[in-house]
């Protein structure tokens, strides 16, 4: 590839990312947030969007995007949740953007990760939930992470509860469904319970 038909890819990369960012931010305009966590969380998010231009990348060390999932079955009667070996909890599935401002996709990719699930696919496309979530200071692969910030858009998915589950080592040792009131149970962090576990039980509640 010559040294022109280079700069026109990477300029048209360039454009399709920025065109992606710039969807994000509407569906985050257009959200409308269900409680006053989600109306502050939802300026936060808004405010780093516009302003950081690495908010994407975990180079950015302060906060950069997330995207989690609350997976469904077909009933909408279990919840999938992962035992999360930083956490060291019983948690909902999700992780990095990475450089991908297709958080939905993200989020679908992350769900297959974790929990070995093939078959899997949203409810809705729109955004379920949005928050600011604190992560503490740990170490990952033999190498410390700092106290950071992730700034996360969940999307409601459902998967086949037949579908075969399994751990992804390096990140979870344990892959499960759970009743909508056993998976908030489950959960070992009492902010996570209260502040969103339960909320998305509501909303999904109030969804149907």
């Amino acid at each position: 590839m010559d040294l022109n038909k280079q700069e026109a890819c990477q300029q048209k990369q360039q454009a399709c990312q920025q065109e992606q960012v710039e969807a994000l931010l509407d569906a985050v305009r257009r959200y409308r947030p269900c409680c006053p966590q989600e109306e502050q969380d939802r300026e936060v998010i808004l405010e780093a969007l516009l302003r950081e231009p690495d908010i994407f990348l975990r180079k950015n060390r302060l906060a950069h995007m997330s995207s989690s999932a609350w997976v469904v079955n077909r009933e909408r009667t279990k919840v999938l949740m992962a035992y999360h070996n930083v956490y060291d909890s019983w948690s909902w599935l999700g992780g990095h953007a990475d450089g991908d401002a297709r958080l939905l996709d993200v989020a679908l990719r992350e769900v297959n990760e974790e929990s070995g699930i093939l078959h899997v696919r949203p409810v809705t496309e729109e955004i379920f939930s949005l928050e600011v979530l604190t992560v503490d200071g740990h170490e990952k692969k033999g190498v410390y992470v700092p106290s950071h910030l992730h700034l996360n858009v969940t999307y409601l998915l459902e998967a086949d509860e037949e579908d075969r589950l399994q751990e992804k080592p390096d990140e979870n040792s344990g892959v499960a469904w759970f009743g909508l009131d056993e998976a908030v149970a489950a959960s070992s962090e009492p902010w996570f319970q209260e502040r969103i576990y339960k909320k998305l039980n509501e909303k999904l509640r109030s969804f149907l």
